[in-house]
Parts: structure tokens; C-alpha cells; sequence
């Protein structure tokens, strides 16, 4: 639906103050606003997590290339970073990502696209490769790239009237960021075909129960919501969550495969400080004090 008059434009009908215009991949985006002081990128730790705030509300957090930069390094920070264990993903300004900044795309050559690609194709890297669960706290839009930065997290707190939207195809591309992993891995196959083929808003409900979203906050409390959630993960062995990852990221795998592989983690976490203080507080019937040893 129109945020502004409740129907269901299509692209060719939206002004460029409307979200759905910078909500597509943002494979061929440029920088469209002129230095500032205010960087393009937040980051504020409490205590053991590490919250990272897309920082471009005046463009609803349009991903351009300065900000597809910068996000790749806030995240491998917090990922090369002791003392944070879990990160936050937010947006400034009330909404969390309206996509790539469209007003600033323009045809360009293979080899120049590729270059821009591999940029934001970074952030999802630097998600997906690291030890560190990664939540994604979405308030208002998380469209076309912006949905593909959420669906990339190992978790999803929306608010109940968020929107997603996997709007790629108004301006004739397929999609980036790792949608194409992220989407069907959450909502199965023929769901991702069908809203990659008929993209339509959702609201933080609907995401929710198609799997998009893991909950659903009230309106204004995502963040809240997410990092009541980060701060319980926070408190878990950091080497075991490190395994989760690793092994999650390499599914769907071969079964036998698999077995092996947690076989081989198994191995590597009974053998650690943070086992040994698993089992010491179990039996002495108090919460473990895990340091990722």
C-alpha cells in the first residue's frame, strides 16, 4: 500500500519522494548527496553489543555508495572486535532501509556494475562470513536492497507496521545483496519466486508468518524488542554461537556431510573453557559466565 494515500501504485506512478523509488538493488548507485558533517554510518556499543544505524534518514537510508562502504566496515569492525558479540542493525530517522538510491543509478558497462556489486555485495559478506550473530531491527521501510540487508541477518524484529517489499524488478533488475540465498532459505522456494515475481508490500505481520520476520514488535519498539534479544544472546558461549553460524551457512548440505561437520565442532567445543564452565554451573545450579575460551 501508498504510504501516503493507501493504494497500490506501481512504479511508474511514484514521485521521488516516495519510498518505492529508491527501494531497488543497489547495484549501479552513486553517491547523491554532498559531504556532510553527519556520517553516513552510527555505531554505539551497549555493553557486549554492537549497534550499527544506517544514518541517511533525509533519504530513508537509501543505500549509495558511500553508505554500502562504510556499512561493510562497521560491520567487520564489530566482527574483528573482542568485546562485542552480537550486533544490532538499525535505521535512522524511523525506517530501516528504502533499498538502493534509485536517483542516482544510471546504465553503465559490465565491468563498472561488477565493480559496484562486489561493494555491497561486502556487507553481506562481512553478515554471513563472520562469528557474530547479526539481528535486524526494522522500523518502517525495509525494501528491495533493504529487505535483502534484513533477510541476511541471523535474525529479523520487525515492527507490526513495517513494510517489506522485494522491489527490484520496477526498474528492470533482478536483485543483489544476497536475496537470492536469503529469501528462499526464510520463506521456501515458490514463495520467494512468487514475491520476486509479483513483488508486493508486506506488512510486519505478514513477514512474520511467511518467515521474513523471526517477531514482531509494537510500533516504535523494534530496537527495544531487538536488543532485549541481543543481550540474551550475548550472554551464550560465544565459540558454540560461532559454530551455529558456520554450520547454517553452509546449508542446505549433503546429510552425511553434515554429521561429519558436527562431528568436528563437537570435538573442538567440549574441549573448551566455556564447556567446562557449561557443565560447572549446571551442576551447581547458577547461570554460566561464558568468555569465549
Amino acid at each position: 500500500m501508498d504510504a501516503a494515500t493507501g493504494s497500490e501504485p506501481g512504479i511508474s506512478d511514484l514521485g521521488p519522494g516516495d519510498p518505492a523509488t529508491s527501494e531497488p538493488g543497489s547495484s549501479e548507485s552513486e553517491p547523491s548527496e554532498p559531504a556532510t558533517s553527519e556520517p553516513c554510518v552510527l555505531t554505539t556499543d551497549r555493553g557486549q553489543v554492537r549497534v550499527i544505524t544506517l544514518n541517511r534518514p533525509a533519504a530513508r537510508n537509501a543505500i549509495d555508495l558511500e553508505l554500502r562502504v562504510v556499512l561493510a566496515e562497521a560491520i567487520e569492525g564489530a566482527m574483528a572486535d573482542d568485546a562485542v558479540r552480537v550486533i544490532v542493525l538499525t535505521g535512522a530517522g524511523g525506517t530501516f532501509c528504502s533499498g538502493g538510491d534509485i536517483s542516482t543509478m544510471r546504465r553503465q558497462g559490465p565491468d563498472a556494475i561488477r565493480t559496484r556489486t562486489q561493494a555491497v555485495q561486502r556487507v553481506i559478506r562481512a553478515i554471513w562470513n563472520g562469528q557474530k550473530p547479526v539481528l535486524a531491527a526494522v522500523e518502517g521501510y525495509a525494501v528491495g536492497a533493504g529487505a535483502a540487508l534484513a533477510l541476511a541477518c541471523d535474525r529479523v524484529v520487525a515492527a507490526a507496521d513495517s513494510t517489506f517489499a522485494m522491489s527490484f524488478t520496477g526498474v528492470g533488475i533482478a536483485g543483489d545483496m544476497g536475496i537470492f540465498a536469503s529469501l528462499p532459505a526464510r520463506a521456501g522456494a515458490g514463495v520467494a519466486r512468487q514475491l520476486m515475481l509479483l513483488p508486493r508490500r508486506l506488512t510486519g505481520q505478514e513477514a512474520l508468518r511467511l518467515g521474513l520476520a523471526d517477531a514482531v514488535a509494537e510500533p516504535g519498539r523494534a530496537l527495544a524488542s531487538a536488543l532485549d534479544d541481543a543481550e540474551a544472546i550475548a550472554a551464550g558461549p560465544p565459540l558454540a554461537l560461532a559454530g551455529i553460524k558456520a554450520m547454517l551457512a553452509r546449508w542446505p548440505a549433503d546429510p552425511g556431510e553434515i554429521l561429519e561437520r558436527e562431528v568436528d565442532l563437537q570435538a573442538k567445543l567440549m574441549d573448551t573453557d566455556d564447556f567446562a564452565e557449561g557443565i560447572a554451573a549446571f551442576r551447581e545450579r547458577r547461570k554460566p559466565a561464558f568468555r569465549g575460551r
